[in-house]
């Protein structure tokens, strides 16, 4: 809910100018978070004695996906989902002169559930260093960020080629998930053969931390608190879900940015939201477990949702009140305020299974 956003959605030349800095996978909602995964000391074993490192890295600037294409070309219907899904009106994706948003960048050089069925999918190096990982025990996996850069605008019609690289392996790390390596792959994205962008990803392959009954309890992520959200979360301490409102054009906009996404107006005020909603869409999270989400605290499934409030904008966050496979698209949901911890107090929308 910062105002980090409005640089990926900002319509024109700035939006897509090389060197421009992407957004990071943010997830924060629905995955345990930058604390969670910060890389922390190194175990007891140095770098120097630790044998898997350097049988890892020696995967460094292999090719993890060569000569990858996308299953479909830029298009309309794929860049219109995605500018519902995210709220965003920008005149710069639709019509005949329409580009696609630039943090569409990875969605081209997805293979969807079957995957790349045309040979061009992860390499044999790529499947040889995770098992190396699996076999030493370092059997889970949790997406920890990515980085984009944009260097042209994608178009309609744009045919899109990849080439994967896995670019770095990090030393043995210890985080409070546990000990692990994280493992960075470089994905240049080239559109009808121009290079278009380029995404890095990120990932912990760790060995789960061991649980005592003394440990202390798992704790949500914090928030993110700026100057261009803390109005929402004053609001959200005061039990408010309070909606920015545009005082130009008077489109609403949630999550806050510090300027319209209609108009491009930096004035604004607040409208508090009635609380009542309908599940737009949603999501299960079964991995990593995770305590601090799950009710029974054994960070089983989870729901995650997308909820389209009353007022018409839509917010991430959890559904309680039903089982996570009783959660449905449509479903209605009530706003409540849930103290998670001491130190957070969440909004979370309630549903019952009669709905």
């Amino acid at each position: 809910m910062s105002g980090a956003g409005a640089e990926g959605r900002r319509a024109g030349a700035d939006a897509v100018r090389p060197g421009a800095a992407g957004s990071r996978a943010g997830a924060d909602a629905v995955r345990p978070g930058a604390d969670a995964v910060r890389p922390g000391a190194e175990t007891s074993d140095n770098a120097e004695r630790d044998e898997l490192y350097a049988r890892l890295r020696a995967y460094e600037g292999r090719a993890a996906a060569t000569a990858g294409r996308g299953r479909d070309p830029v298009n309309e219907p794929m860049i219109r989902h995605w500018c519902e899904a995210m709220g965003d009106t920008s005149p710069a994706y639709r019509g005949p002169d329409a580009v696609a948003p630039p943090t569409m960048l990875q969605a081209w050089t997805m293979g969807g559930l079957s995957g790349h069925t045309d040979g061009t999918g992860r390499s044999a190096a790529y499947d040889e260093m995770f098992a190396l990982l699996d076999g030493a025990g370092y059997t889970s996996v949790v997406a920890t960020d990515c980085e984009q850069e944009y260097l042209r605008p994608l178009r309609p019609g744009d045919q899109i080629t990849f080439d994967t690289v896995i670019e770095s392996v990090s030393p043995r790390k210890t985080t409070k998930l546990g000990t692990g390596y994280f493992v960075t792959t470089r994905t240049d994205v080239y559109a009808d053969g121009e290079r278009a962008g380029t995404h890095r990803f990120r990932i912990l392959k760790y060995r789960p931390a061991q649980r005592t009954a003394d440990a202390e309890p798992a704790r949500r992520p914090r928030p993110v608190i700026n100057r261009d959200n803390a109005g929402f979360w004053a609001g959200v301490a005061e039990h408010r879900l309070l909606i920015q409102r545009c005082t130009d054009c008077a489109t609403l906009r949630l999550p806050w940015l510090p300027g319209c996404n209609a108009c491009g107006s930096a004035e604004w005020d607040t409208v508090e939201a009635s609380g009542a909603g309908a599940v737009f869409s949603h999501v299960v999270m079964h991995h990593p477990s995770f305590p601090a989400f799950a009710p029974d605290g054994d960070g089983g499934p989870y729901a995650v949702a997308l909820v389209e409030l009353a007022e018409g904008v839509r917010i991430v966050s959890n559904v309680i009140g039903v089982p996570y496979d009783k959660v449905r698209v449509g479903m209605p949901v009530q706003l409540e305020f849930l103290v998670t911890d001491p130190d957070l107090e969440l909004p979370v929308f309630r549903a019952s299974e009669g709905c």
